[in-house]
């Protein structure tokens, strides 16, 4: 296997040992192709121009950016003057609000054009932004800021990347990951994919969660070789790019997956782009086993499912490599470098095929949420982290995941939090009771809706209209179900999937 060095070190000292001259990043729509060391002298330049703004050590640097150069390079400067909190482009004005806000972000960063609802955002929280331009040589810079500001090197215990997670019910929790945690588990990644300065990673997960950046990116780095980085998925062009700078593996959510198969014609040969790939890696939503077999029979690569969450700084558990042991259809592997223990309500460690709770321990794993001390006394015992999950464990260690304990939906990767959407729901001056549930859904998994009980006449359209003006696409309910009374159980309790139950498409 590739020898990955497995000591917790900065996110920029991931690269420390990679000659200068390979090749780090490639942004495909220029043809720009970054080496190593010029993207250690640009990261170094761009965290010492944050300091000039006055950024310290802990101060949350917000950021909006579509993947590309600027956002990896900004990502990695934020980490080394402060702490990077990269946020969703498609957040609406409000969203963009509550993050400045409860980050207590200290600047936003953003790109010279576009993101409307960011900026207003910023102005309306006081949050100075700051624009990174790229120029023609691939260079990343703040405009108008001219002075330069030397930082100490930040340790491996200081938080890197500031992410939020949803629960079911509350406030979205804040998860504090610091450079051990990130490094440790790109380590943990390159490792069980033996990735080497030959590879070729086509990056094609959003750069503001954990998969993309960890999976794709930072663990690529790690190894010496090269993320391509489009600035957004495309299946039009997909293989044409992974044919042109020869791509040896790429990862994603089942839905990307699932467009790339839909291009697919009955007995057509594999893509060109496929030739070099030596597998395909699944993450962040259940991969269905046909979607598995058909992959690999269209595409001529291993498909390796993986297990990760954000509180784990992305991967747990993967399946291996062909050559180091089965890889199992329906299930996400064994743990990898991480240990993983399926767990009652009290604690109690469950045998092979016992379904239970998921939990996890590692050194990749967070020590507690940030300013949260509830989520912390219900998410960890003995230095254990509960997932949320229920799954069971066989005899060799896999791992199959049976369904959430948590309700959150899983629309294509994306967690999205029910409660928020009723919460938004219930503003709305004609509804007198919303819940938000997720429903199969055959390209993102799930897909949202929601049942409401009204207090004044109002029709399904004004109420998707209105949640259009304050959420994001993504996390919009589908259709809203108006009913006379939302179903409860016999308790007289409201639970989602007892509602989801209700309204549901019937199969």
């Amino acid at each position: 296997m590739t020898s990955v060095n497995a000591s917790p070190t900065t996110l920029l000292g991931l690269t420390d040992a990679v000659p200068a001259g390979n090749t780090a990043i490639i942004v495909p729509e220029q043809n720009l192709k970054i080496t190593y060391g010029a993207l250690r002298d640009n990261v170094t330049a761009l965290a010492e121009q944050l300091a000039a703004t006055g950024v310290q050590r802990g101060d949350r640097i917000g950021m909006a950016m579509p993947n590309g150069l600027a956002c990896v390079v900004s990502f990695l400067a934020s980490s080394m003057a402060g702490t990077s909190a990269p946020l969703n482009p498609g957040y609406k004005d409000e969203e963009f609000q509550f993050y400045l806000d409860d980050t207590n972000a200290k600047v936003m960063l953003l790109p010279p054009d576009g993101l409307d609802d960011a900026r207003a955002a910023a102005r309306a929280k006081g949050t100075r932004m700051l624009i990174a331009d790229t120029d023609a040589s691939g260079v990343v810079s703040l405009r108008e800021v001219k002075e330069r500001q030397a930082i100490p090197p930040p340790s491996v215990d200081d938080v890197a990347l500031i992410l939020h997670t949803s629960g079911s019910t509350g406030r979205p929790k804040r998860v504090p990951l610091s450079h051990k945690n990130l490094t440790i588990s790109a380590r943990n990644v390159a490792r069980g994919y033996e990735l080497s300065a030959s590879d070729v990673s086509l990056c094609v997960m959003p750069l503001f969660h954990v998969h993309g950046l960890v999976a794709s990116t930072l663990a690529t780095l790690a190894t010496g070789g090269t993320v391509v980085v489009p600035a957004k998925f495309n299946p039009m062009n997909f293989w044409q790019t992974a044919e042109a700078y020869g791509a040896t593996w790429y990862s994603a959510v089942p839905t990307i997956h699932q467009l790339l198969l839909a291009r697919v014609k009955k007995d057509a040969p594999r893509p060109a782009g496929a030739a070099k790939l030596r597998f395909i890696r699944s993450c962040s939503a259940s991969l269905p086993p046909q979607v598995l077999h058909d992959l690999e029979a269209s595409f001529g690569a291993p498909v390796l499912e993986a297990y990760g969450m954000t509180e784990a700084a992305h991967q747990m558990a993967s399946n291996p490599l062909p050559k180091h042991g089965p890889h199992l259809p329906g299930s996400v592997g064994p743990g990898t470098d991480v240990q993983i223990t399926i767990a009652d309500d009290r604690g109690n460690h469950l045998e092979p095929h016992e379904r239970g709770e998921v939990c996890i321990k590692g050194p990749n794993v967070i020590t507690g949420y940030e300013n949260n001390p509830d989520a912390n006394t219900t998410s960890f015992f003995d230095g254990w982290f509960r997932t949320g999950d229920q799954g069971f464990l066989d005899e060799n260690g896999y791992l199959t995941l049976v369904g959430r304990l948590k309700e959150l939906i899983n629309r294509g990767g994306e967690k999205i939090s029910p409660r928020e959407i009723d919460d938004v729901l219930m503003t709305h001056p004609a509804v007198n009771e919303a819940v938000c549930f997720g429903v199969p859904h055959k390209m993102w998994g799930e897909e949202v809706e929601a049942a409401v009980t009204l207090k004044e006449a109002v029709d399904e359209e004004a109420l998707l209209a209105f949640c259009k003006e304050k959420l994001s696409d993504f996390k919009r309910p589908k259709q809203i179900h108006i009913t006379e009374a939302i179903p409860r159980t016999a308790t007289g309790k409201i639970q989602r999937r007892v509602v989801a139950q209700a309204f549901a498409p019937k199969a």
